[in-house]
């Protein structure tokens, strides 16, 4: 086996530290030289890449338009929403000066004293503040309605501590932004993207989700309601894995956002937002990956199958022209395959370097094998191998990789539902959360008894989930009525 793998901690030891291991090892990113922030290595950016081209068209079909708005946003517009400001301003990355200049003994540079800005800018922590402010000049009547804009961009909010992927300064997401001539269409959009987000977790990433609503205390600041998919990892931690926000007419109201309605009455506009970043591949990584490295679902993996050969000099040129038929024919299936003959590594070393990268499917060409019209073929899910007949195998690894999507989403979910629990005795859940999981436990509703959970076992309410039966009893803490139970776990 490669170095890398004898090197890789295993979960069950470490999990953060394997999770961090894997992150650098599988060459996805790693730490950069400014503080909190990573670099994406191009492995994966492959990775982002097509969720970025999935999730596009998925908003595109529901009437999104792409749009770009400026990095920097003056201070004073994240003054106009109070409880905005209030959510992002320990986190904000302030530019004073826009000028630089040479040191007195000429081998450095300052900052020019001279060339302060009048008025502060901010490096965006999102942008709701600017993209109201543009929405002012494009509404005037409720046939300018609805606005459906959605950007792909980077934002800037100030870390202390900070982990590959999960939580860094800057971070790559995409953020959508629409405006809405009344409550009932606004609170749909919202609602609708969260389905959205839902659906491409599960059918694209194989991580199953619950989708609920947040308490206050927990929603994004400036919204009235906010919308959530939460996923488990495999130590059983929450993570949330995208949010889509109901803001009512907040920001239209706090950037003087009209427009004349059909009775010819003026209102301000209703709003929502919605995104995801690329904490989804912490959570791609988490809910999948092994001991031996990343399991990837072969909807998403950069290269869905490798071909290796394996034989001497003079057999090289016949397992070449096999393979280059079955690379042909694979392409011709829609499948992303490389073909690797490369003789400045060993098999061996390949084989544990495409195993540590997650490709779902291994195809091992050997000159013995090829002689007997068999193809070895390994499945990285479960390590499986099988001689196989090469006649056909494109259709046999089409079949392979469909059956390997579904394999892993099971398997997630099967963990996932196996650590799901209903608790009412509060002194049960403060020992059973350390251990992870989801809880589900009746809420007074009050900030009081969530700020408790939350100081006595660092566990908070990550949402009032849908896809449970709700029903009234009593508040584990409190002891006081109880309207529903709600989702309770540490997360990330």
């Amino acid at each position: 086996m490669a170095t890398e793998l004898k090197d890789l901690t295993k979960r069950s030891e470490d999990y953060s530290k394997w999770y961090n291991e894997l992150v650098v090892k599988a060459e996805l990113a790693e730490q950069a030289d400014v503080r909190g922030c990573m670099v994406i290595r191009p492995y994966g950016y492959a990775i982002w890449e097509k969720m970025q081209r999935v999730l596009d068209d998925m908003f595109k079909e529901t009437g999104v338009q792409n749009a770009y708005f400026p990095l920097l946003i003056p201070k004073s517009f994240l003054s106009r929403e109070a409880e905005h400001v209030e959510g992002f301003a320990k986190e904000c990355a302030v530019v004073t000066h826009y000028r630089l200049k040479t040191n007195e003994t000429h081998d450095g540079v300052v900052v020019d004293p001279t060339a302060k800005l009048e008025e502060e800018l901010i490096i965006r922590p999102t942008s709701e503040t600017i993209i109201w402010n543009t929405y002012k000049n494009w509404i005037k009547s409720y046939r300018d309605l609805p606005i459906l804009c959605n950007q792909w961009c980077n934002v800037m909010r100030w870390e202390m501590r900070t982990r590959l992927f999960l939580r860094t300064s800057e971070f790559l997401w995409q953020e959508g932004h629409t405006a809405h001539a009344t409550r009932e269409e606004a609170e749909e959009r919202a609602k609708q993207m969260l389905k959205v987000y839902a659906k491409f977790a599960e059918e694209y990433m194989a991580v199953p989700v619950i989708q609920g609503v947040k308490s206050e205390t927990e929603r994004f600041a400036g919204a009235l309601d906010t919308y959530t998919i939460e996923a488990m990892m495999q130590d059983g931690k929450a993570l949330q894995s995208g949010t889509s926000h109901f803001l009512g007419q907040n920001f239209g109201k706090a950037f003087d956002v009209q427009f004349l309605n059909k009775e010819n009455k003026t209102e301000y506009a209703w709003a929502t937002s919605w995104g995801v970043s690329t904490r989804l591949m912490g959570a791609l990584i988490m809910t999948h990956s092994d001991d031996n490295g990343l399991v990837l679902p072969p909807a998403l993996a950069p290269i869905q199958v490798v071909i290796i050969p394996i034989g001497k000099s003079d057999q090289m040129a016949a397992l070449d022209e096999k393979a280059e038929a079955i690379v042909k024919n694979l392409k011709a299936l829609g499948v992303s395959v490389k073909y690797d003959n490369a003789d400045n590594k060993r098999p061996g070393f390949k084989f544990a370097d495409y195993e540590l990268k997650g490709v779902p499917v291994r195809l091992v060409l050997g000159a013995r094998d090829l002689e007997k019209g068999l193809v070895e073929v390994m499945r990285r899910d479960t390590l499986e191998k099988e001689n196989v007949s090469i006649d056909g195998i494109e259709q046999y690894v089409k079949n392979l990789l469909d059956d390997i999507q579904q394999n892993i989403y099971k398997k997630a979910l099967d963990y996932r539902n196996a650590h799901i629990y209903e608790c009412d005795n509060y002194e049960e859940f403060k020992e059973r959360v350390k251990d992870g999981g989801f809880f589900l436990c009746h809420w007074d509703g009050t900030e009081e008894t969530e700020a408790k959970i939350k100081e006595d076992t660092q566990a908070t309410i990550r949402c009032v989930p849908f896809m449970f039966e709700q029903t009234e009893g009593v508040d584990m803490v409190s002891g006081k009525p109880a309207k529903h139970r709600v989702l309770i776990a540490r997360a990330y």
